[in-house]
């Protein structure tokens, strides 16, 4: 199956970007494909690469922190992530302290910079390049979408080899696929081959 390439053709450091929501994106840096796990995150460079495309870190950053540490609470937050976002679809009272203690770690400022449109605006940069620094932003985005998210609209992928996930921002909110390019093709194409061999049968 040809999606492996695909998603890795969809950015640079190969997750895909296609989850509409930050801690959507999250989970999809692993994905599926016959069966076989892709994981894209197998380095402390890929997972500053992929926090670089969220402009949360720069990848070219010096860091502050041992040898796959990034890596290995990278991988933690993520499968924190999938288990609460899960239960709470599933509408199951999940523990919160282990994401509070990303939270807790993710040290900022506030900071003005003039936009643009040349308003001022107010945001929180981070103050240093410690490992809470670099994913609390992440876990932010998790937080957010449990307090915040409307669960009928976080989605999985409809296609039975697929396990990417995704925010339904479309106005009718009936969006099935992680994109239209990959499992939504894969549908049509397997929709096409079946009525191919029912009429040939005929």
């Amino acid at each position: 199956m040809v999606i492996s390439a695909i998603l890795h053709g969809e950015a640079q450091s190969g997750a895909p970007m296609l989850g509409d929501h930050l801690a959507m994106d999250l989970l999809n840096t692993e994905a599926r494909d016959n069966d076989q796990a892709i994981e894209f995150w197998n380095s402390d460079a890929e997972v500053l690469q992929w926090l670089a495309r969220y402009g949360i870190a720069s990848a070219a950053e010096n860091s502050s922190f041992a040898p796959t540490e990034l890596l290995a609470q990278a991988k933690a937050l993520r499968t924190l992530a999938r288990k609460l976002i899960t239960g709470f679809k599933e509408g199951k009272s999940q523990d919160i302290s282990e994401l509070n203690q990303y939270l807790h770690t993710f040290d900022t400022t506030p900071s003005l910079a003039m936009n643009a449109e040349g308003k001022l605006t107010l945001s929180r940069i981070s103050r240093s390049t410690s490992i809470g620094s670099l994913l609390g932003p992440v876990a932010e985005a998790v937080a957010e979408l449990l307090v915040e998210g409307n669960f009928d609209l976080v989605k999985q992928c409809e296609h039975p080899d697929c396990i990417l996930w995704f925010y339904d921002r479309t106005k009718a909110h009936k969006r099935r696929w992680c994109s239209m390019a990959l499992c939504g093709n894969r549908h049509k194409a397997a929709q096409f081959r079946k009525r191919s061999s029912s009429s040939d049968s005929v």
